[in-house]
């Protein structure tokens, strides 16, 4: 059986999803509330379930105490915090939250709160365009994964073949995913372990100074 056209047609679906553009951020800072309500509304195309919920007050309480997203300025979220909501929303999928605060701790620490230089809508921009220029080798990626899966198995009887395939399919993808997954731990990993020795470098440097400022002292 020919799975291409019914693959087009979902990829085709999947190159419609929306997603938070820049220009249609708030301007504004915003209560909880309304955060959860813009998010929900904003992301309502990745739910997989009507009821899901795509973030909630307690879900925000958990992040900052956490320490993955700054804690709010007299209860109200800027942009900045929106910005870090929506990297949070994706890599929570495929990332634990102690790798999640790794990976976004340098951005919070260097370009948060960046008025009027290089900040965190700068880089949401950047890669907002670099996603989207990704999406036609996705595509043929994908449509070159169907064509092998429909190489397969094909000496079984006509009634098999389809779900044969079909798992063919899911296997190729989930080995792709997981390959990446991989890939993305290890980053996590190195940038983790290099993120450690800056620090106690730091720390290493603090004793010394003191040391040389009790022995001045004493001097």
């Amino acid at each position: 059986m020919e799975h291409i056209k019914e693959f087009e047609k979902l990829i085709e679906e999947f190159s419609r999803l929306q997603y938070i553009k820049p220009s249609s951020l708030p301007g504004i800072d915003l209560y909880m509330d309304q955060v959860t309500t813009f998010m929900d509304e904003k992301l309502a195309h990745a739910k997989r379930y009507p009821d899901d919920k795509i973030l909630t007050k307690t879900m925000i309480n958990n992040y900052t105490k956490n320490a993955l997203l700054p804690p709010s300025e007299k209860k109200k979220y800027t942009k900045e915090h929106m910005l870090l909501l929506i990297y949070i929303y994706y890599l929570k999928n495929i990332l634990p939250i102690n790798d999640i605060q790794t990976l976004l701790a340098p951005l919070e620490e260097h370009y948060f709160g960046k008025n009027g230089d290089f900040g965190l809508s700068d880089i949401y921009r950047e890669v907002v365009s670099m996603e989207t220029q990704m999406f036609r080798p996705f595509y043929k990626d994908i449509l070159r994964k169907v064509e092998k899966a429909e190489q397969t198995f094909t000496d079984r009887p006509e009634d098999e073949q389809e779900y044969l395939q079909i798992f063919s399919m899911v296997c190729m993808l989930a080995f792709d995913v997981y390959l990446k997954k991989q890939m993305i731990e290890t980053i996590v990993d190195d940038l983790r372990e290099k993120e450690n020795e800056a620090a106690a470098e730091k720390k290493r440097a603090a004793k010394e100074t003191l040391k040389k400022e009790t022995v001045k002292k004493n001097s």
